[in-house]
């Protein structure tokens, strides 16, 4: 089923030559946007993620989500995400780092010449293993072109977070942590699940519970263990006197002893789980005091991650979907 949203105040943008089209398909979920006279007409989505698709029924699933935009007169298709994956309409193979916004325009995968093409993605090597990226380019592009740098610190959670670096136009590095995937196979399939609540659709971000989450893994150095439940005090003689030393393990294991003893609410428990999950992601990052990190996200995403880069001393700025759409257009004027 396709769901529609009308854009009845568009921001900016940058005016094309042609209509365009963009397409962000990932894994479970595409969604397509409507760009002329640069603004955003109109946004569809659909669940027909990659995952969802026939073999060799990609076209058709275009076809259905666009249908009266593709007969627009020259009209543009770019793709993004993994449709450009092996599993996807075509393997559009990764571009290395760095690269510019230049290379990447230069280096799209037709799969209609002039007419359709996906965005390739970006890979790069690190010393343990290599490291990739498709669709987040886009968004980065975006982010940038939206708030005016062309050099900046990017994080863009989600299920597979990627904290990403540009210089000058240029992507010099980025690196991914599975958080959003790592906590979703918690919630849903460990022993947590039959504590925590099933669906987090109705809650509201618990920022104290989210914030005792985090302080298990970004705290101070403390001579003394602070427990999960966030008392120092000894009240029994079974309190150790000893450091604390943040362990991934065995602080989400806490989330189940908080529950077997009622200390929590599967509500509280689900946001604490977030904040030790996002912490420990956290906790491999550097940053300087009052930097600025981009944040690009869904707003529930938003409000965690700058919740807690702002206790670390950083300067978040968010940004949403209209990043991604900012971001097919730089390509697209990249092209003319």
């Amino acid at each position: 089923m396709v769901s529609k949203k009308i854009i009845s105040n568009p921001p900016k943008s940058i005016p094309l030559t042609r209509p365009l089209i963009a397409v962000d398909w990932g894994t479970t979920a595409l969604r397509a946007a409507l760009i002329q006279n640069g603004q955003v007409q109109e946004e569809r989505s659909s669940e027909q993620g990659i995952m969802n698709v026939a073999p060799g029924d990609f076209p058709n699933v275009l076809s259905q989500i666009c249908n009266q935009w593709l007969d627009l007169e020259d009209v543009l298709i770019l793709i993004s995400g993994m449709a450009g994956s092996a599993q996807g309409w075509q393997l559009a193979p990764y571009c290395p780092c760095p690269a510019s916004i230049h290379y990447l325009a230069n280096h799209l995968h037709w799969i209609n010449p002039h007419k359709i093409a996906i965005v390739p993605g970006l890979s790069i090597e690190h010393e343990q293993a290599p490291d990739v990226i498709r669709g987040e380019e886009v968004q980065v592009l975006g982010a940038l072109s939206m708030l005016g740098r062309e050099s900046a610190r990017l994080v863009l959670p989600g299920t597979h977070s990627k904290w990403v670096d540009v210089e000058q136009g240029v992507f010099k590095d980025f690196s991914t942590f599975m958080t959003g995937e790592f906590f979703s196979l918690l919630k849903e399939h460990s022993i947590l699940s039959k504590t925590l609540p099933n669906s987090l659709d109705s809650l509201e971000f618990n920022d104290e519970a989210f914030e005792k989450g985090l302080s298990l893994s970004v705290r101070p150095k403390s001579p003394r263990k602070q427990s999960l439940s966030g008392d120092t005090s000894e009240k029994s003689p079974s309190t150790k006197k000893a450091n604390y030393r943040p362990n991934l393990l065995h602080d989400i294991f806490g989330i189940r002893t908080l529950a077997l003893f009622d200390r929590h609410s599967p509500e509280y428990l689900v946001d604490m789980l977030s904040g030790i999950v996002i912490g420990y992601e956290l906790q491999t990052q550097q940053f300087k005091k009052n930097e600025e990190i981009i944040v690009v996200g869904s707003h529930a995403l938003q409000l965690y991650y700058a919740h807690a880069l702002k206790r670390l001393g950083t300067r978040p700025v968010t940004l949403g979907s209209e990043a991604t759409w900012r971001g097919f257009q730089v390509i697209a004027h990249s092209m003319d």
